[in-house]
């Protein structure tokens, strides 16, 4: 890893753990509809949650009888998770780690879901991502990815089309949502499968 990736990653641990000493803007509690049209819609099984923020979304899963692990690098909203699913009386397995070192979780999994965390990896990091969304993916599992693109490759945050091509080599596209946060910045729902 370069010394100006590095810097950037520390820059980017300090903001998400100084926003967590408030609220931040994407812990609303809320699980986002499309979250619940795949709850709704698929049987329960196991599910792995990465940047998995306070657990919002880990413990609707754990609420529909999915057995849940999340991952989230930030100690302070893994701490606020644990809690939440304590006082909801659901069991999920809440972790602090790194999204692209996953050594300590055991797949595979039938669901892993990303609401907002692949897009704030640069690019060595992502392609590291890859590697363990392969790693643990069931075979007829779905990856289910939130996410702001960009088209442009000069941007530091955001999937880029070249980024979607990293991940075409080793996922198929069954569908792509695209919409607008509430900026107004471009965004899509991913829904993927592993390759035959």
């Amino acid at each position: 890893m370069s010394i100006k990736s590095l810097l950037r990653n520390l820059r980017r641990r300090w903001f998400f753990q100084w926003l967590y000493f408030g609220k931040p803007p994407w812990d609303t509690g809320v699980t986002p509809p499309e979250l619940v049209a795949f709850i709704a819609s698929n049987p329960p099984g196991r599910a792995l949650d990465l940047g998995c923020g306070t657990g919002t979304n880990a413990i609707a899963l754990a609420k529909a009888g999915w057995e849940v692990t999340g991952v989230d690098y930030i100690g302070k909203a893994i701490k606020k998770g644990r809690k939440k699913a304590r006082q909801t009386g659901v069991t999920v397995e809440l972790y602090q780690g790194d999204v692209t070192h996953l050594d300590n979780i055991h797949g595979p999994f039938d669901l892993v879901l990303d609401i907002g965390c692949f897009h704030n990896l640069d690019r060595a990091g992502k392609l590291a991502y890859i590697k363990q969304i392969v790693r643990f993916l069931a075979p007829d599992g779905t990856y289910l990815m939130y996410g702001f693109y960009s088209a442009s490759e000069l941007e530091n945050t955001g999937i880029k089309p070249s980024e979607l091509e990293m991940l075409a080599q080793h996922l198929e596209c069954i569908e792509r949502v695209n919409g607008e946060d509430r900026g107004a910045r471009p965004s899509a729902w991913f829904t993927y499968r592993l390759k035959n």
